[in-house]
């Protein structure tokens, strides 16, 4: 056979045309929205070898049993405790009377109806903003357990930090106390199995998120992750936010120097809302695993909703909030569009990624636009630079419209706040944008005290002293190149 011009195009163009099929096949075999479908045929179309094994890592889905299994267990627990919660709501005010604005109002209302979180109102809260002093409170709180410790982190590497933790949950296995851990195994990537053996020896459990701990590789899917960072001790300590276990959280990292993030310490019946979110996530797992399931209604019998009658204005009512690939409620991203939708005087926000949803960008611009302070404060280096250009090409376009955003010049913000007005704030470990939006799995805590968000303010406005504006002429002063970088990112970002 005589390879000519003509039959090698031939053969191209069938080769393209059964690729083609391939990338229609893939991306609407499953639920997506319009602009990551159409993102994901545009790779897989230009791209053929390439797109299909950059979607083997970001585009692959959980399997309907998995999402099945998720969505069993919550309706099993939340039922457990939204009857009397609901019955609130409807005879009585569900705030206290200190709390009782209508902005505070319709945030609690549109997360217990969207996402059935109960508030719950006798919560004392602390917040650290450094890794070495939550850390040391961490171990010295895991130290004194009596009861029960449950651990769930994105990420639980097997370095300095992670020794340190390790020994404190291996000494109060041998005090008696139970403790699980549940990690995401790529969040973790490095930490093997075997770490956890002087924990599980003495009777403690680890697993990595809904994977086979008879597995010896991980699954090589970049989203659908176990993103959330929960700690919760005897009942009534629990602890949420941004920070993981790693010395990188420490600051000890050469590449991102300070680690700047937000975490709470919350003492209270909030914390029981945590357990009831890693008794779900710890369940879903034991499928796999086969491990002792969390049995809720042994652990927390005791359990009951207190009514809102205390004026301390130390108590925070709180409602614990979660979102993830298993639902299409939306309700980290959803209280977020209700707090920057109702917001008069201003909207602080704090992301290491700015990759907001048409929906949360317009919000953005339309609250600056109507003379709402809106402050955006992002990372001034990247963790993944692809991500980042994004992040920039976000932020230019916000600028344009309004809204101020601070590049972080001391180290690396990683903390996902958000304050507005008097006494509304979110913390948790949901970043602005589409991944946690809608493809891993996130907490947030989101509270109505006017203590708290007066805190977290002055927060934000001392790390102000520590950034640089990203104005036009910042953006203006940037090369070509990089434009270009920006632009192109942009186009990727559904599927990122």
């Amino acid at each position: 056979m005589i390879w000519t011009w003509d039959i090698i195009r031939r053969i191209i163009e069938v080769l393209w045309l059964i690729n083609i099929g391939f990338a229609i096949w893939t991306v609407f075999r499953s639920r997506r929205d319009i602009a990551a479908t159409w993102a994901w045929l545009l790779v897989l179309s230009v791209f053929p070898v390439a797109g299909f094994i950059l979607y083997m890592f970001v585009g692959r889905q959980l399997s309907h049993d998995d999402i099945f299994t998720i969505q069993e267990e919550q309706a099993k627990y939340q039922n457990t405790f939204l009857k009397k919660q609901h019955r609130l709501l409807e005879q009585h005010e569900l705030l206290p009377q200190s709390n009782q604005k209508p902005r505070a109002r319709m945030l609690a209302n549109l997360n217990l109806n969207n996402d059935e979180a109960l508030l719950t109102f006798d919560n004392h809260v602390e917040v650290f903003t450094d890794g070495h002093a939550k850390f040391e409170q961490l171990i010295d709180d895991i130290n004194h357990a009596k009861k029960i410790v449950d651990v769930e982190y994105y990420t639980f590497y097997a370095d300095h930090l992670g020794k340190r933790i390790l020994d404190a949950l291996v000494h109060a296995a041998k005090r008696g106390v139970k403790v699980r851990v549940l990690y995401d195994a790529s969040g973790s990537r490095g930490t093997k199995t075997s770490f956890f053996e002087p924990l599980e020896k003495l009777g403690g459990q680890a697993q990595a998120f809904i994977s086979s701990s008879s597995k010896w590789y991980t699954s090589p899917r970049l989203n659908y992750h176990l993103h959330r960072k929960l700690v919760i001790i005897d009942h009534q300590i629990g602890y949420i936010g941004g920070f993981n276990i790693g010395d990188q959280y420490l600051g000890d990292s050469p590449k991102f120097g300070y680690w700047r993030d937000t975490h709470l310490r919350v003492v209270g019946q909030a914390s029981v809302m945590m357990e009831v979110r890693f008794a779900m996530d710890w369940n879903t797992t034991c499928r796999k695993t086969r491990k002792p399931k969390f049995s809720i209604d042994d652990e927390l019998k005791d359990f009951t909703i207190k009514h809102p009658q205390s004026t301390d204005p130390d108590e925070v009512p709180m409602q614990i909030v979660s979102s993830g690939p298993d639902n299409q409620d939306y309700a980290i991203r959803r209280g977020y569009e209700g707090i920057i939708a109702t917001a008069r005087k201003y909207v602080y926000i704090q992301s290491p990624y700015l990759i907001p949803e048409d929906s949360i960008l317009e919000a953005l611009i339309i609250a600056a636009k109507s003379g709402v302070d809106v402050r955006i404060m992002v990372p001034c280096m990247p963790d993944h630079p692809f991500v980042y250009r994004m992040t920039e090409y976000y932020a230019k376009y916000l600028v344009q419209n309004g809204v101020k955003v601070y590049r972080y010049d001391n180290g690396f913000i990683h903390a996902k706040t958000m304050v507005s007005g008097s006494n509304i704030a979110s913390v948790g470990s949901a970043n602005q944008d589409y991944r946690s939006y809608k493809l891993n799995f996130e907490v947030n805590a989101f509270t109505y005290n006017s203590q708290l968000s007066s805190e977290l303010k002055k927060i934000f406005e001392a790390n102000l002293l520590n950034c640089t504006p990203m104005t036009e002429e910042y953006f203006a002063k940037q090369s070509r190149w990089l434009k270009f970088k920006q632009q192109f990112s942009h186009l990727l970002a559904p599927i990122f």
